[in-house]
């Protein structure tokens, strides 16, 4: 948690982040009235998680801050995109496959980097992580594609190591929806208990090729 904590002060320092009091359900208020409201840059534009959060509180002065803070009021802290994305400058990444991507962080509005309860988000965590494991090439489910954008843009502000990335399709059931732990989805070893042959359950999961015990998994798995 200190590094996270560090992470989050250098951010401060570069005058990126802001306190934000508002709860989910005035948050919710606000986008519904975003159509009789002056729009900035991102207010009442789809994200993808839904509605990006308006900026309400990026408008405060630092005294009104000072003054809920003092009083004990619960807020979040959020990355201010427009300024970020003015210091951090254009940015790509390398997805393996695919070659550079432009880094379009914007998407996600001012997204939130920490609450009181939670000391680092998802992508605050991601990010420095990675960097202190040393991680070179960062694996994980195309369901998480998006996201890189946002850390793409906390490394360089960060001056952190810039990795690369190969997002690889995800499973689905019938349903088309991807299958996961939470949806008490079908796990190998259900198949396994059911019957289902290694090469059925490859073929399940659209192997174009199979493995052969001499000379291990061919091209194009």
């Amino acid at each position: 948690m200190d590094v996270y904590r560090a992470a989050l002060e250098k951010l401060q320092g570069l005058g990126l982040v802001y306190p934000c009091f508002c709860s989910r359900r005035e948050i919710r208020a606000e986008i519904a009235r975003a159509g009789q409201a002056p729009h900035d840059a991102f207010h009442g534009q789809p994200g993808p998680i839904g509605p990006l959060y308006p900026g309400t509180c990026r408008q405060m002065t630092a005294s009104e801050r000072d003054e809920r803070m003092a009083a004990g009021d619960a807020f979040a802290l959020r990355l201010d995109m427009e300024q970020a994305e003015r210091v951090a400058g254009p940015l790509t990444w390398t997805e393996r496959g695919e070659g550079r991507i432009k880094a379009t962080p914007e998407i996600f509005g001012d997204v939130v980097l920490a609450r009181k309860d939670t000391p680092a988000s998802y992508h605050l965590a991601c990010t420095v992580d990675d960097h202190i494991q040393r991680v070179t090439l960062v694996t994980r489910g195309r369901d998480l594609f998006k996201a890189t954008h946002v850390h793409r843009l906390l490394q360089e502000l960060l001056g952190l190591d810039k990795p690369e990335y190969r997002h690889h399709r995800m499973l689905a059931g019938d349903n088309g929806r991807r299958l996961a732990k939470r949806d008490n989805a079908t796990t190998l070893r259900a198949l396994r208990e059911a019957g289902k042959s290694p090469a059925e359950v490859r073929k399940m999961a659209g192997a174009r090729t199979a493995i052969y015990s001499g000379g291990g998994a061919r091209p194009g798995i």
